[in-house]
C-alpha cells in the first residue's frame, strides 16, 4: 500500500518518526509521499526524503493557506528547487476558502502559475481544494492540454464533482474522513470505480476511526483500504493492490 499524501516532516513526528517509519513498513505501507506547504517546509521535508530516500518522496509546490502577498517570492524559490532536484509532483497546490478569503485572486493566480510548472517539468500535481472545488474543477479543465494529471486530495465533495473530476482524469485522494461517522463518502465512493482512487492519510491531520481526534500517521492506511473494501465488497487485498498501481502509474 502506498501512502500518497503525508507530512511526516511535520514537528508532531520529531521526537518519534523512525518509529513512525517502521511502524507503517511494518503494516505494509511501502512509499510515502510528501507534499510541501511552503519555503519553511523544505529543508525538513528534504532531510526526511534523505534520510528515507526510498521511502519517503518528495513534492514541490506552496499550499494554498501559505499563499500570502509574497506568493511570487516563494514561487520563485519553487522555481529554484524545481532546477536542481527531481521531485515526485507539484504539491500540494491548490485553493483554500475556508480559513481566510483575502488572498483568493492570488491563490487562482499561484495555482494556474504551480500547474504550468507541473506541465513544463512533465509532474503530477496534488491538489488542495478547501470549499473550492468546483474553482478548482475549473482552472484544471482550464489547464488539461491531455498532459495533466494529478490528485484530489483529501476528497469529500458528492458524485457530481467525483465524476467530473474523473472526466479530467484525475484520481480522487481517499483518507481518514471516510471512515467517519457522518461521511457521506461511502455512498460516493459505491458508484466511483476503484481504478480512480488512491489512499492517503494527511498525517499528522484526518486519523481514521478508531483515532479520529489523535495524531494520524501512515500505519494507518490499512484502516482506510479496509473501509473502501467494505463500502465496495471486495476483498481488502484488491484495493491495496489497485490503489498501489493506481499511486505508482500517476508518480511514474
Amino acid at each position: 500500500m502506498i501512502d500518497t499524501h503525508a507530512h511526516l516532516y511535520d514537528e508532531q513526528f520529531a521526537e518519534d518518526i523512525d518509529t513512525i517509519i517502521a511502524r507503517s513498513k511494518a503494516q505494509g505501507v511501502t512509499r510515502v509521499y510528501l507534499p510541501n506547504c511552503d519555503s519553511t517546509t523544505i529543508d525538513g521535508m528534504m532531510q526526511l526524503s534523505q534520510h528515507h530516500p526510498d521511502y519517503c518522496f518528495p513534492m514541490m509546490g506552496i499550499h494554498p493557506c501559505y499563499i500570502k502577498e509574497n506568493y511570487k517570492d516563494e514561487l520563485a524559490i519553487v522555481s529554484q528547487w524545481l532546477e536542481k532536484h527531481r521531485f515526485a509532483a507539484i504539491g500540494e497546490i491548490g485553493l483554500d476558502y475556508y480559513w481566510d478569503q483575502t488572498f483568493i485572486a492570488e491563490q487562482k493566480e499561484a495555482f494556474r502559475l504551480q500547474i504550468d510548472l507541473a506541465l513544463a517539468q512533465e509532474l503530477p500535481i496534488v491538489i488542495h481544494s478547501r470549499n473550492a472545488t468546483q474553482d478548482c474543477i475549473d482552472i484544471v479543465r482550464e489547464k488539461q492540454n491531455g498532459q495533466l494529471r494529478g490528485i484530489f486530495h483529501c476528497f469529500g465533495d458528492d458524485l457530481a464533482a467525483a465524476e467530473q473530476i474523473i472526466d479530467l482524469g484525475f484520481k480522487l485522494g481517499i483518507g481518514g474522513v471516510v471512515t467517519f461517522k457522518n461521511s457521506s463518502l461511502p455512498e460516493v465512493l459505491q458508484q466511483v470505480d476503484l481504478q480512480h482512487l488512491v489512499l492517503e492519510t494527511d498525517a499528522p491531520y484526518l486519523a481514521p476511526v478508531p483515532y479520529r481526534g489523535k495524531r494520524n500517521e501512515s500505519s494507518y492506511i490499512p484502516l482506510i483500504a479496509h473501509k473502501i473494501a467494505e463500502i465496495k465488497g471486495m476483498e481488502v487485498e484488491a484495493v491495496a493492490q489497485i490503489t498501489t498501481q493506481n499511486a505508482l502509474q500517476l508518480f511514474k
